[in-house]
């Protein structure tokens, strides 16, 4: 019996994805292991490596197809002996996204000729539409967004209307006309918009890619549930910047401060292991091993790759490991198990200049360390001799139902010991 293909769910926050490009076409044959395609999630582009052998015998999804459902029929394998004929009909989608009551119409398209604006022709047809070669994406959205697919020209395989070639045509049209009732007028920015008039400023519309709408979906139930406090500490970093200029002297692996911090983390982490949890209904986990997630901002939203076990690797080790998986973050190339389960997170914006910010929690961590940059201030050091030293701001943000206030505390305590006594992250 033919084997179905399904779309995978790559990550836990995976719902949907897009299946970017096909590495095997139909009448290929397929071996367990071979690299069958390419697909972006929430957080990546992944390959899908093949389960089970047999011939292509089916690509139901193509590539470019956006919001394919998790468990969606996306090809068929087949065993040998069997022909395309064997194919199940009617197979595919095994959940269905709600239908709308009412879908969204939109008005005719406009063709501007000398000047004029003139209608052009609706994709919206009041006609009942014959049989169209399209994939089941598009004929939903289409269905979804009332457009009529006889008129579009398909960019798929043999002239096939493929999800894209909707896409293309809705964003063709011109936005719907706001209700009668309601008094906004679309206008352009220094036209004397005031913010209480009820005028609505013009802008676009840009469509949130899956990334966003996780990150979206996830810092909202962060803030919402999660009850939040939050704890600054000042540390003057001389010392460390000096030991950081040392080491990079005779070191062919260049240390960031981001590097050092990380270390000190780690073993602040492991004097104080009651910071190393995360809250659940069942209990409070205490996690055997540190693993530092490092939030890094990517096209689209941020990911955070994770160093494993920090505090058994040193600072060099650190620090080449980070340069890895941030250039794999970049790419795009990151794998699951590099940016999933991290057991406590850092946030740099020093870089941009931002002295001190409050992260919001990334559940299930119970913690995330906020890093700013350095700055010279005129310090008084003992003996009330006033003079300047280069001083940066931490800010942990918690959740107070796994960490108490006196905890987070005592860790920024040992924390700061290690970053202004900095031989102690190098030994």
């Amino acid at each position: 019996m033919p084997i179905p293909i399904r779309m995978p769910a790559l990550s836990p926050t995976m719902s949907e994805g897009n299946l970017v490009k096909w590495h095997k076409k139909r009448g290929d044959s397929v071996f367990s292991g071979d690299m069958l395609a390419e697909i972006e999630t929430d957080k990546a582009i992944m390959e899908v490596e093949a389960v089970d052998e047999g011939i292509l015998g089916e690509v139901v999804v193509q590539e470019g197809a956006e919001g394919v459902a998790v468990n969606q029929v996306i090809a068929w394998l087949l065993e040998e002996g069997e022909t395309a004929e064997s194919i199940p009909a009617n197979i595919g989608i095994t959940s269905h996204a709600p239908q709308e009551s009412s879908p969204k119409k939109h008005p005719p398209l406009h063709v501007v000729e000398n000047g004029q604006e003139t209608p052009g022709p609706s994709l919206v047809s009041s006609q009942p539409s014959k049989r169209i070669a399209a994939s089941p994406l598009a004929k939903r959205n289409a269905h979804l967004h009332q457009v009529d697919l006889s008129l579009l020209q398909g960019s798929g395989p043999h002239g096939r209307i493929v999800n894209r070639d909707v896409e293309k045509a809705l964003q063709n049209l011109p936005p719907p006309p706001l209700p009668q009732d309601l008094s906004f007028q679309k206008i352009h920015p220094g036209e004397g918009l005031d913010e209480f008039s009820g005028h609505e400023p013009a802008y676009d519309l840009v469509p949130l890619s899956s990334m966003r709408q996780t990150i979206a979906k996830r810092l909202t139930l962060s803030k919402q549930t999660i009850p939040h406090f939050y704890l600054s500490i000042d540390c003057q970093i001389d010392a460390l910047l000096g030991l950081r200029h040392k080491l990079n002297a005779v070191s062919s692996e260049k240390i960031s401060i981001n590097d050092m911090i990380v270390r000190a983390c780690a073993i602040a982490l492991y004097k104080v292991p009651q910071m190393n949890v995360a809250w659940s209904s069942q209990g409070l986990r205490r996690y055997h091993d540190i693993d530092i997630s490092i939030a890094v901002a990517i096209d689209g939203g941020l990911i955070t790759p994770v160093v494993r076990k920090a505090y058994g690797k040193t600072l060099q080790d650190i620090s080449k490991e980070a340069k890895d998986l941030y250039e794999k973050a970049r790419q795009g190339a990151l794998k699951p198990e590099q940016f999933q389960g991290g057991t406590f997170s850092l946030s740099n914006l020093g870089m941009h200049g931002i002295t001190s910010f409050y992260a919001i929690l990334n559940p299930p961590q119970a913690c995330i360390l906020s890093i700013g940059s350095g700055e010279k201030r005129a310090i008084v050091q003992e003996g009330n001799v006033v003079s300047p030293a280069t001083m940066l701001t931490l800010s942990l943000s918690l959740d107070h139902r796994a960490i108490d206030g006196a905890v987070g505390a005592s860790f920024l305590s040992v924390l700061k010991e290690h970053i202004e006594f900095p031989h102690h992250i190098i030994v």
